[in-house]
């Protein structure tokens, strides 16, 4: 009897993880956490979007494609460190996951904006080759 009720609600736990939240009403800290998770993989997405036609840009010029890539793994170190630093001050409240995916989405706005200004735009009135990323 035991085990059939552990499987009752280890199901039911289940089906309510899979249950799609209304961000724009998200009360509880689960739920803010979730849709900012959501939110930053969307921003992620975008960047690494800036980033690719970074390197294409650049594809006959390995200088600057290492150049382009040793910078991107040195701001995602930073990213990490910086945010968990934040985690770490808020680490006593319920609100330090909510802080440290503040931090991350931030950084990462940040981020895709310093890719297109540097890599995708051009000196004249040249077009940029992706939109303006918005933050």
């Amino acid at each position: 009897m035991k085990k059939l009720g552990f499987i009752i609600l280890f199901a039911s736990c289940a089906t309510m993880a899979q249950e799609e939240i209304d961000c724009t009403k998200a009360l509880t800290t689960m739920d803010v956490n979730q849709c900012m998770q959501k939110e930053l993989l969307v921003a992620q997405k975008a960047m690494d979007t800036y980033l690719a036609k970074s390197i294409e840009r650049y594809s006959q010029d390995e200088v600057s494609i290492k150049s382009i890539i040793k910078s991107q793994e040195a701001w995602l170190k930073y990213k990490e460190e910086h945010c968990n630093a934040v985690y770490d001050t808020w680490r006593d409240g319920t609100i330090r996951g909510t802080m440290a995916l503040e931090c991350k989405l931030e950084l990462t706005h940040q981020r895709t904006k310093v890719l297109w200004k540097s890599f995708l735009t051009y000196m004249d009135s040249t077009p940029p080759l992706l939109p303006e990323p918005k933050l």
